[in-house]
């Protein structure tokens, strides 16, 4: 089988086609940081495949205010929706740093879903779990005070610290430390508020900042206590 560029995409390694066929009907373009790649009701249809950078995805009132969806990296796509129904964008997509897209056409991304099992069942599985994400926020949203949305994106945003000595067992981080205002924008606050909050926290020893890191120190303790809240509310 014909190898090229498109097949260095994890999303495309192994389809059980030939991509040769569809390498000249892609195109490769980098990106500088702020550059906006799609715009809220951009009339345009091309999937968009991050292969360097990062990009975060929003939404933006009328008004102004930003309301954060997710950062994406190295291997993930967008676009996807409008290049299957045809409607406009539904989200802002901005760069976070320099990086460079394979823009594939919609119709070439229909052929090769189309043409392929395996593909098909990565797109099917993808969506299904961004419904499952957006289900979840939904609820924490609707259910939620600002206190326990913000221990839930803090769990969300986190993964388990390395090299983790006896004392920290259990502990997790975000790197690099997030901003008070983009985590506001994430759970609809001011960035007042996440700071006010941080502050608590701090003092209660839920979190620490070090070099590069914002350090969970009781994750199990904010599970539970967003887990409590969901409880009383339901």
């Amino acid at each position: 089988m014909a190898t090229g560029r498109l097949a260095s995409i994890p999303f495309f390694k192994e389809p059980g086609v030939d991509l040769s066929p569809f390498e000249t009907r892609c195109h490769w373009r980098r990106f500088d940081e702020n550059e906006t790649l799609v715009d809220y009701d951009d009339i345009s249809t091309d999937v968009y495949f991050l292969a360097m950078g990062e990009v975060r995805i929003l939404n933006r009132s009328q008004s102004g205010k930003e309301v954060i969806l997710g950062e994406m990296r190295v291997g993930a796509f967008f676009g996807e929706l409008a290049a299957l129904d045809g409607i406009g964008r539904s989200a802002n997509v901005t760069a976070l740093t320099r990086g460079e897209v394979c823009v594939v056409p919609a119709p070439v991304f229909r052929q090769i879903v189309f043409a392929s099992e395996v593909i098909a069942d990565r797109l099917f599985r993808l969506l299904a779990k961004r419904v499952r994400e957006l289900n979840t926020r939904l609820m924490e949203h609707a259910l939620l005070d600002l206190r326990h949305r913000l221990y839930a994106e803090l769990l969300r945003l986190s993964v388990p610290r390395a090299g983790q000595g006896s004392d920290s067992v259990g502990e997790r981080v975000v790197t690099p430390p997030p901003y008070h205002h983009v985590l506001a924008a994430r759970i609809g606050c001011r960035r007042e508020q996440v700071t006010r909050e941080f502050t608590v926290m701090a003092g209660e020893g839920l979190i620490d900042r070090t070099r590069g890191a914002l350090v969970i120190r009781r994750p199990d303790l904010l599970e539970a206590r967003v887990q409590e809240a969901l409880r009383e509310d339901a």
